[in-house]
């Protein structure tokens, strides 16, 4: 992998972690377009991933204290920051069961083309649609079993082309949260499954063997493409909290549309 190439895929994965278009699938794009495959590198792979958990940390990192300054504080009752803490882990309990029980399964549909990508991608785009112009009842906080809802659509956002913050961030407004906090939320129910996935890559390199991790790339690409992913991470993460506040989803979900669209109809060419 050339320099270039790191920088093209670090950027894609950087921007589209946290842009509601999904990251799997324009990385699959970008793989078909250009012949370049980060994924094949486990060393790659885990660079830019934990390049997007950084950027995370970094914007959201006032929050981050808020929760942590409170989770170890006992009132006699649960606090908000406690709850906002658990609520956090039960939205991490069905991307988990996806991780443990259907590993296998999701990688081969990973390579199952981008007919699926497109497939998915439509799917993204009706979420957030119809998030957009559905108006529940809104909701002071995000409650257990609504994190738990949220959390399941996390789970579907392992298929290549669903997006994972678009899913979450829609699902949570259909359920009637208010938009200020679901970016947030979304972004940090995003960290540990993240660092999962890290460590999975990191014992799967073990095992592989460090020669077989590395190969085809240099510590200059390698460099390149974490310090790209983090800058463009930071950039998008800032950015999306924005968008959700002022409610324009609906243009990423025509996007969704037409790309996903014209990946179906040319795999039948």
């Amino acid at each position: 992998m050339s320099t270039f190439e790191a920088i093209l895929m670090g950027l894609v994965q950087g921007l589209t972690e946290y842009l509601p278009v999904s990251s799997s699938g324009h990385l699959a794009i970008a793989a078909a377009l250009f012949g370049v495959d980060g994924e094949q590198n486990l060393t790659f792979t885990i660079a830019v991933h934990v390049a997007t958990v950084l950027s995370t940390l970094v914007i959201l990192w006032s929050e981050i204290v808020w929760i942590f300054k409170g989770l170890f504080r006992w009132d006699g009752q649960l606090n908000r920051e406690q709850r906002y803490a658990l609520a956090i882990v039960v939205s991490m309990i069905p991307v988990g069961i996806v991780g443990v029980f259907f590993k296998d399964y999701v990688e081969e549909i990973f390579g199952a083309g981008l007919f699926v990508v497109g497939c998915c991608l439509l799917l993204t785009a009706a979420l957030l649609i119809f998030s957009y112009y559905a108006h529940p009842r809104q909701k002071e906080e995000i409650s257990f079993k609504d994190a738990f809802i949220i959390g399941l659509a996390q789970a579907v956002a392992v298929l290549p082309g669903v997006s994972r913050s678009g899913s979450t961030i829609a699902t949570g407004l259909l359920l009637g949260n208010k938009k200020e906090s679901l970016a947030q939320f979304s972004f940090l129910m995003v960290i540990p499954p993240i660092l999962g996935e890290a460590l999975l890559d990191i014992m799967k390199a073990i095992e592989g063997g460090t020669e077989a991790a590395t190969a085809g790339i240099g510590t200059l690409p390698l460099i390149a493409g974490f310090l790209t992913a983090f800058v463009s991470g930071c950039l998008a993460c800032k950015w999306m909290i924005g968008i959700v506040r002022r409610g324009k989803l609906v243009y990423f979900g025509i996007y969704c549309a037409i790309v996903g669209s014209l990946l179906i109809i040319s795999s039948f060419l």
